[in-house]
């Protein structure tokens, strides 16, 4: 007798300060795929709370709150990763910028072999509304920066769409950065043990309400200060064996478009 498949749990972990208005749009669209959200406070001080307990009963996978003791967006993750149950983590941003309709898509990505799949807005797919000048020109230096010291091919570095099947916090170890920092170590961290990686490409929006918590010059520089201890750093004894020699989707790279028209 066949056993039948039984689909990974999928839990999605949304860190939020005063994103309020945002959650009012962001939560209804979490797909069925979704097993569990887990929803990490960060010391909000509008009705963010209020507001998820009030979405609650109307969305299907149910809904943990996390009251964050730390700061940030690092420490955030690092609380929202110890609490999921699920086989597979998705990390989402509450202000609308990443899209939760398109988490199948990174979900599917892992069920192909894959033991992360990364959000690109480089690739062909992939796009922003958001990527101003500066952005474009810290995101670009930054991954170049990257490419060259390990040796990788991201096409897109400082952006925190992604999904992992949960033994990949394994190798990612402790989370040691508060900031949005976070983002381009998890993805260095994943490189350096030779997981499988792929670029999934995904729309980047503007956020719906409100003023972004990201700071583009201290947040560029703590990217900065990763980078030079990651690579100082020897790779994770725990790294498996070495996956294929390009493992990531990569068209077009050095551009994207600065705004999409849909």
């Amino acid at each position: 007798m066949e056993e039948k498949y039984q689909a990974p749990r999928v839990s999605v972990v949304i860190p939020a300060l005063n994103e309020a208005q945002n959650l009012r749009h962001v939560l209804p669209l979490i797909p069925p795929v979704v097993t569990e959200i887990v929803l990490v406070d960060g010391h909000s001080t509008d009705d963010t709370i209020a507001v998820v307990q009030q979405l609650g009963p109307t969305i299907r996978p149910p809904i943990h709150i996390i009251k964050q003791t730390g700061k940030g967006k690092g420490d955030a993750l690092r609380v929202g990763f110890a609490a999921c149950a699920g086989d597979i983590i998705v990390t989402l941003d509450a202000d609308g910028s990443t899209d939760p309709r398109e988490i199948p898509l990174f979900v599917e990505a892992l069920l192909r072999g894959n033991d992360f799949a990364k959000g690109s807005r480089c690739v062909l797919g992939g796009g922003s509304h958001d990527f101003t000048l500066l952005r474009r020109l810290g995101n670009y230096g930054l991954r170049k920066l990257v490419n060259i010291l390990f040796r990788a091919r991201f096409s897109d570095l400082c952006y925190g769409y992604n999904a992992f099947w949960k033994y990949c916090l394994d190798y990612i170890e402790e989370i040691d950065r508060d900031g949005f920092e976070v983002e381009t170590l998890i993805h260095l961290r994943i490189h350096k043990a030779h997981l499988k990686i792929i670029e999934v490409p995904s729309i980047e929006y503007r956020r719906i309400y409100g003023k972004s918590n990201l700071k583009a010059f201290s947040d560029g520089w703590s990217v900065v200060l990763t980078i030079v201890r990651e690579r100082s750093q020897s790779s994770s004894p725990q790294t498996r064996s070495c996956s294929p020699t390009n493992p990531y989707i990569v068209n077009d790279p050095y551009s994207v478009p600065e705004k999409i028209v849909l």
